[in-house]
């Protein structure tokens, strides 16, 4: 049986297996919900990467993993390993990856509104780079910088105005996004020339990034075609010529099967021609280049398992199938309504008969994880395995309805440990006060 994540099997008992170990004995060990990730499918992923930017980029880049996506010590560990350097959007995934023994210097720090304290954090433990997003900014970081005698290398979020075909809530790179600066109205150029009066501030690159979820090269290629003409704008009216190009990330994955993702490999190939070309056409030295590639590094190796409470079953209306979880631990359906496909480890190929809803426990009429899949019968005492859930799906939990986060297990070669610990009703409480 074809599932949408490549690194799902049926083993010999007949159950779902992940990275060699059998779902179902995860489950009665680490008990439900259970986020489980399989480390070579992750590790795999960045190779990917990593090989296609020495390949079509002669070793002249660095792949940064989008660390929201995903983020915990392990997983820095993963990506520094990797060869990888991260992109952190605020002070507490910079704190996490610096625990996790990660090098300051291949660390950038992303953010429309980063604080005074997340800045001086950034600035005092000499993080890589900062992605400046606006003027108000720009004077946090120079007075940061005097105060404590530091050069801070800095490149600029920029909107290149290109629409990619992807739900509003996850596009970024239009006009009017709140992140960064237009190009086409001026106000990019504008940044630039404003930041280049600061003496403690080194400009060394610019970044954009266009949506998640997308499953085009075109929006990619005219993106890249963009940027270079703004880079050649930029070194006309400032003289200031940009060493780093970030091209951001965004690469579609599968989620069910109507998902049609293109190779991440062939993604880069075909940007790469844009940004070699575009460079020798404008006498531009070919700028270092960044992506940021996230949800592509670990969704795919995720699945979430969950045990049935209930089964709900309204005549000519409606099935609920009522698990142990939901928005608290993958918010994405009500967020945007996110898609996912799901199987039931205990029978992974049975046949699919019957519509239902997947809803969670959340005293919430929306708490939903997906909405009308047609699945096999499903009684109490189930366990049901969402897929793709690598991505956005911890990093984005909460505790709503005083609910402690599920663990996260990491699986490799069939065996498993835990790499965030399942939450208590101790850990719940530990900040109230009386």
């Amino acid at each position: 049986m074809d599932f949408v994540m490549d690194c799902l099997g049926v083993n010999e008992n007949g159950n779902l297996s992940i990275g060699g170990a059998d779902v179902t004995e995860l489950a009665k060990q680490y008990g439900t919900p259970l986020y489980i990730m399989d480390e070579e499918e992750i590790r795999r992923n960045c190779r990917i990467y990593a090989d296609a930017m020495k390949k079509y980029y002669d070793g002249n880049g660095l792949v940064l993993y989008a660390s929201k996506a995903f983020s915990c010590k392990y997983m820095y560990k993963i990506a520094l390993e990797e060869g990888l350097g991260v992109d952190t959007v605020s002070g507490g995934e910079i704190y996490t990856a610096l625990s996790a023994g990660f090098p300051a210097e291949k660390i950038y720090f992303h953010g429309n509104n980063k604080t005074w304290d997340e800045l001086e954090f950034a600035i005092k433990n000499d993080i890589g780079c900062i992605v400046i997003d606006n003027s108000d900014e720009v004077d946090r970081i120079e007075e940061i910088a005097e105060e404590y005698g530091k050069k801070v290398k800095a490149m600029f979020r920029v909107s290149p105005g290109v629409d990619a075909h992807t739900h509003d809530f996850i596009k970024t790179g239009q006009i009017d996004s709140k992140f960064g600066a237009a190009i086409e109205t001026g106000d990019a150029l504008k940044l630039i020339k404003y930041t280049a009066t600061k003496k403690n501030i080194n400009i060394v690159g610019i970044h954009c990034h266009i949506g998640s979820q997308i499953f085009e090269l075109s929006p990619f290629c005219e993106t890249a075609e963009i940027m270079l003409s703004f880079m050649e704008k930029i070194k006309s009216e400032t003289g200031i010529e940009i060493k780093e190009l970030n091209l951001g990330g965004g690469f579609g994955i599968k989620y069910t099967e109507k998902d049609k993702p293109i190779d991440f490999d062939k993604f880069i190939e075909a940007v790469s021609k844009v940004v070699k070309e575009k460079a020798e056409e404008k006498g531009l030295e070919c700028p270092f280049i960044l992506m940021e590639p996230g949800r592509s590094v670990v969704a795919s190796a995720g699945l979430t398992v969950y045990e049935v409470g209930t089964v709900k079953r309204i005549e000519n209306v409606r099935n609920y199938v009522c698990v142990d979880g939901g928005m608290c631990d993958n918010p994405r359906f009500i967020l945007y309504g996110a898609e996912y496909d799901a199987v039931l480890p205990e029978r992974p190929t049975a046949k699919r008969c019957e519509k239902v809803t997947v809803a969670g426990k959340c005293c919430e009429s929306g708490d939903v994880l997906i909405e009308d899949i047609m699945m096999p019968e499903i009684k109490k005492g189930d366990l049901l395995a969402v897929l793709a859930t690598g991505a956005y799906n911890y990093s984005m939990s909460s505790n709503y309805n005083r609910i402690p986060r599920p663990p996260v297990v990491m699986v490799k070669d069939g065996e498993s440990k835990i790499v965030i610990k399942r939450e208590t009703y101790e850990d719940i409480i530990k900040n109230d006060i009386l």
